[in-house]
C-alpha cells in the first residue's frame, strides 16, 4: 500500500480490493437501517438514530419536499434509480426503492419456475446495483400484487427475493406493499412471506379505520402507509352514467388533514410513518386527482397542509380555496345533464387568504374511457375546444359541445405565485 500526502489531496489506494478513494471525492457508504421493538412498540432506525418517515411518493420536486419538512420519498420500480438516489441525498432525503416485481394481473403467471427465477435474478442484480447508496433507506418489492390476483404463489416469490435481500444487503429492511390490507393476504403473509420486516399498505378512503383494521385482521408487526391521499375514484360518489365524482383540492385539503391525523399519526406504537400521493402529476380518471401539482408545476392547497402536518406551520403564501363550483346551478354529484349547443353559466367560488388576486383557467376534456387499475398507465383524453364567454370573477358562459356523450369542465384557480386550486364538474351532453 503506498500512500501520498501533499497536504491537500490524500489518496488511498488499495490494490488488493480494487479501492481508489481521495479527499474531495464520494465513495458510497450504506446508512444501517433497522426497525427495533420495545415495549412501546417498534421504531425504524437509521444510523442508530429514530427516524419517523415524512414521505411523499414521487420521482419529482425533491428539493420541495425537503423544503416543506419532509425525509423521505418512494418510487414504483428503479427506473432512473441511480439519478433519483443521488437527488435525494442532494436534498437530505431517503428513498423506499421499488423493485420489479410483476402483479398477475399484468399476465404474469406464478405457477411458471422459470418466469420467477427469470424475475429473481433481475430483481437481486437491481438490488446489487444499488444497495451501498447512502439515501437508500429500505426495499419495496412490487406494488399491489394482491390487486386482482388468484395465485397464493406470489407470495412465495416474495419471500425468497426478501431473504436474498437479507443474504446482501444487511443494511436495508424489505417490505411488500398491498392495495389495502384483508384477511385473506395476511394470513397468507403471515404463512409465507416470513422475511419481510414491515408490511406496506396502500389504502385511501379507508385510511381513518386503517389502525384498528390491522389489528382486526391480526397484523402485529410494523407497517408503512406507502399510499395516502384524497378519496379513491373507485370508492366515491358517482353520477348516473358511472363517472366518478372528484373532491375540489380544497375538499382534498381537508380529507388529507383528517386522515393524517385519525389514521397515520394516531398509531405511534406500529405505523413507523407514511408517503403521500402523489407528489407530482399523472392522470388516472382525471388529470387533477391524485397529484399535489399541476402539469405546469403549480401547488394545491393539499401541499400547504403536507408542509403544516410535517412541521406543525403553514407557508407565508397560501393556495387558493374552493367554497363551491357549479354548472348550471348544479354541483358536481348531481348528475348535470345538458342540450347540445346550449349556453349554460358556470361559476366558480373562490377565495385567496393572501388576498392575491385570482385568475381563472378553464378546460373542457371528454370523460377519460381508456383506463388503467391499480394506478397503471393512462393517457389524458385530448382537450375539447372550449367556446365561452368570461363573465368575470369566476364565471363563464359556456356552449355545450354539439356531440352527445360524458365530459369535464375543469376550472384552475390560481394565485399568480404559483398556488393554486383545482375543480371540475362531470356532465353529461345528450
Amino acid at each position: 500500500m503506498q500512500k501520498i500526502i501533499n497536504g491537500i489531496v490524500t489518496l488511498l489506494v488499495v490494490f488488493g480490493n480494487n479501492i481508489f478513494a481521495a479527499e474531495g471525492m464520494t465513495v458510497n457508504q450504506p446508512i444501517k437501517v433497522e426497525v427495533r421493538k420495545s415495549d412501546k412498540g417498534f421504531q425504524l432506525l437509521r444510523g442508530g438514530k429514530p427516524y419517523y418517515i415524512k414521505g411523499a411518493g414521487g420521482t419529482s420536486y425533491y428539493n420541495r419536499v425537503a423544503a416543506y419538512g419532509g425525509n423521505s420519498v418512494r418510487t414504483w420500480s428503479t427506473n432512473n434509480a441511480k439519478n433519483i438516489l443521488d437527488s435525494a441525498q442532494k436534498n437530505g432525503l431517503t428513498v423506499m426503492m421499488g423493485l420489479p416485481v410483476t402483479p398477475e394481473r399484468h399476465g404474469f403467471n406464478y405457477d411458471d419456475a422459470a418466469a420467477v427465477k427469470k424475475q429473481f435474478d433481475k430483481v437481486k442484480a437491481e438490488v446489487m446495483k444499488y444497495k451501498d447508496h447512502p439515501a437508500l433507506l429500505s426495499w419495496g418489492i412490487g406494488n399491489e400484487l394482491n390487486l386482482s390476483y388468484k395465485n397464493p404463489k406470489v407470495w412465495e416469490a416474495v419471500n425468497d427475493i426478501a431473504k436474498m435481500i437479507h443474504e446482501v444487503d444487511p443494511n436495508h429492511p424489505a417490505t411488500t406493499v398491498l392495495a389495502g390490507i384483508n384477511q385473506k393476504e395476511i394470513d397468507q403473509i403471515k404463512a409465507t412471506a416470513t422475511a419481510i420486516d414491515i408490511l406496506a399498505i396502500n389504502t385511501y378512503g379507508g385510511l381513518a379505520e386503517l389502525p384498528a383494521k390491522v389489528k382486526a385482521v391480526g397484523w402485529t408487526g410494523p407497517y408503512i402507509v406507502t399510499e395516502w391521499g384524497p378519496t379513491g375514484h373507485w370508492e366515491g360518489l358517482q353520477t348516473e352514467w358511472n363517472a366518478p365524482v372528484e373532491e375540489t383540492s380544497s375538499e382534498k385539503a381537508a380529507v388529507y388533514f383528517n386522515r393524517y391525523n385519525y389514521g397515520i399519526d394516531r398509531d405511534k406504537a406500529n405505523c413507523l410513518g407514511s408517503y403521500v400521493f402523489l407528489w407530482g402529476q399523472k392522470q388516472e380518471r382525471t388529470p387533477t386527482w391524485y397529484g399535489l401539482f399541476t402539469s405546469r408545476g403549480e401547488e394545491s392547497e393539499v401541499v400547504d397542509v403536507m408542509q403544516y402536518l410535517w412541521t406543525g406551520t403553514f407557508p407565508k403564501n397560501k393556495a387558493p380555496h374552493i367554497y363551491g363550483f357549479v354548472l348550471n346551478k348544479q354541483k358536481s354529484n348531481q348528475s348535470v345533464t345538458l342540450k347540445p349547443s346550449t349556453n349554460y353559466d358556470a361559476e366558480v367560488i373562490a377565495f385567496d387568504p393572501d388576498k392575491d388576486q385570482l385568475k381563472y383557467r378553464w378546460e373542457l376534456l371528454p370523460e377519460a374511457t381508456k383506463v388503467g387499475e391499480g394506478g397503471d398507465h393512462e393517457d389524458k383524453p385530448a382537450t375539447v375546444k372550449m367556446n365561452y364567454k368570461d363573465l368575470g370573477n369566476g364565471k363563464i358562459s359556456i356552449t355545450a359541445p354539439a356531440a352527445s356523450g360524458a365530459y369535464r369542465l375543469f376550472v384552475y384557480v390560481e394565485d399568480g405565485k404559483n398556488k393554486v386550486a383545482t375543480a371540475n364538474i362531470p356532465f353529461f351532453v345528450k
